[in-house]
């Protein structure tokens, strides 16, 4: 068993567990966890992309309409849309770690399953119930950490996690221009290895900690406090001694760099959707459903139809596939930048600036005429919009107190999910009626009221998440 730091130890008895785990560095436990959720949160990603490519397989393969693609990009968001909100339910009520390990499990099956699909129809119910276990895992996996990072680094650690889909995303595109391009069944063993998360769900179970704040909330403090004294005897990651690093700010002082500083919140009685539209809440969740309303149309719009669009304007698929990979790769630096950012300007200005910086690459990308303008166009989409969503996901937990935390990200990732099903039935009637330039000038639209919806959120860097 660790050696639990003495300092730690003392100031237990005057220290709630959420105080003690602010204070704390960020150790081995800490690494463990954000690496765990992370490899789950790029397994997500995978499975998300690779219906992309597989659509534009599929469109050549089995001669598929616009119509019939777009049900395909759309069904697996109508689980997701369904998914988040049951998810975040039954996180606040079951354990974040419950829900995380079965979603996994749910969509890595269903995944694996969805490679002998041999008509339209099952592979719109197996996609439809992947989008359910998808959908509750995302916004789980990142209240989870958020409750775990100590609060002058939470927003960081969440943008780390939310990079972790451009990992994924990356295998998709690569499985997409090695695997689904390779051979008229390539599409099929891509998803066939999308099987992998029912595997990893085994080691979730084991491994990751259920959340400290809900072991307290459901007085299961025996386990609550061994969990903290775990992290308590973590050794630091990057040097330096294990225990507290900072005091935190007293009510009412001004805080220190670094310091954590309580919330000045109103109590929340209420549960449920009816407390997310209380007095005190209804401002941020009312910025927080736009900002995921629009992202999620612009996002998914755009990159769930990309390959197919490429192909449709005259490239071949293999070129369509490498161009998607090349603009894939630019999600990893967006995410590094808006990582740094939002510990220094804060959540919600890092927020804003990534989402008028993406309005400004679909605009971009709608005047693009040459592969060097829809190269250059589409990395910069990359770059800015994943930098928001890495921003988006650290903001979310934090706008929402302990007993509806889970519900309010699940709420606000559901209601976004809206958008990411209409998107893929907009996309062919967008082009339809304009080409490219009017699909990706839409796109820039729901960014600027995306960045302008931002404004509505509570700004809480260096906050803790107690009530």
């Amino acid at each position: 068993m660790p050696r639990i730091d003495e300092s730690a130890a003392a100031a237990a008895p005057t220290l709630s567990r959420s105080q003690r785990l602010d204070r704390l560095p960020f150790t081995r436990e800490h690494g463990r966890l954000l690496g765990g959720a992370g490899i789950g949160w790029a397994l997500d990603a995978m499975d998300v992309g690779l219906i992309s490519f597989v659509m534009a397989a599929l469109s050549r393969q089995w001669q598929l309409s616009d119509t019939s693609l777009s049900l395909i990009g759309s069904i697996g968001f109508v689980g997701m849309a369904l998914g988040a909100t049951l998810g975040g339910l039954l996180a606040d009520r079951i354990g974040r770690r419950n829900v995380f390990a079965f979603t996994l499990l749910l969509y890595g099956l269903a995944t694996g399953a969805s490679a002998l699909a041999t008509s339209v129809g099952a592979l719109l119910v197996l996609r439809f119930i992947v989008g359910l276990g998808l959908g509750s895992e995302l916004p789980v996996a990142s209240t989870l950490v958020s409750e775990y990072a100590p609060a002058r680094i939470r927003g960081r650690l969440v943008v780390i996690l939310e990079a972790f889909w451009a990992v994924g995303w990356l295998l998709a595109a690569l499985l997409g221009y090695l695997v689904v391009a390779g051979s008229d069944n390539g599409w099929r063993w891509a998803l066939a290895l999308g099987a992998v998360p029912a595997v990893y769900a085994l080691y979730v179970r084991r491994s990751i900690p259920e959340s400290v704040r809900f072991l307290e909330s459901t007085g299961r403090h025996a386990e609550a406090e061994a969990a903290v004294q775990r992290f308590e005897g973590s050794t630091p990651m990057f040097g330096g001694a294990a225990g507290p690093v900072a005091p935190p700010a007293a009510a009412g002082d001004a805080p220190a760099d670094g310091a954590v500083t309580a919330p000045a919140d109103a109590p929340v009685t209420a549960t449920g959707l009816s407390a997310l539209w209380g007095a005190s809440l209804r401002s941020r969740t009312l910025g927080l459903w736009l900002v995921w309303f629009f992202v999620n149309f612009a996002y998914y719009g755009a990159f769930t139809w990309l390959p197919t669009l490429l192909v449709a304007d005259g490239m071949t698929m293999v070129k369509s596939f490498q161009y998607t990979l090349i603009i894939t790769a630019a999600q990893l630096p967006g995410y590094a930048v808006a990582a740094y950012l939002i510990e220094r300007w804060g959540r919600r200005p890092t927020l804003a600036s990534f989402l008028v910086g993406a309005a400004g690459a679909a605009a971009l990308f709608a005047v693009a005429s040459t592969p060097a303008g829809v190269l250059t166009a589409g990395c910069l989409l990359s770059f800015f919009c994943l930098g928001a969503w890495g921003a988006l996901y650290a903001v979310t937990p934090e706008m929402y107190p302990t007993a509806v935390r889970g519900t309010g990200a699940g709420w606000a990732s559901g209601f976004g999910r809206l958008a990411s099903i209409l998107a893929p039935l907009a996309v062919p009637v967008l082009n339809r009626a304009g080409d490219l330039w009017l699909v990706f000038t839409v796109f820039a639209g729901a960014f600027v009221i995306a960045a302008a919806a931002a404004l509505l959120l509570q700004e809480r860097k260096g906050v803790a998440l107690e009530q």
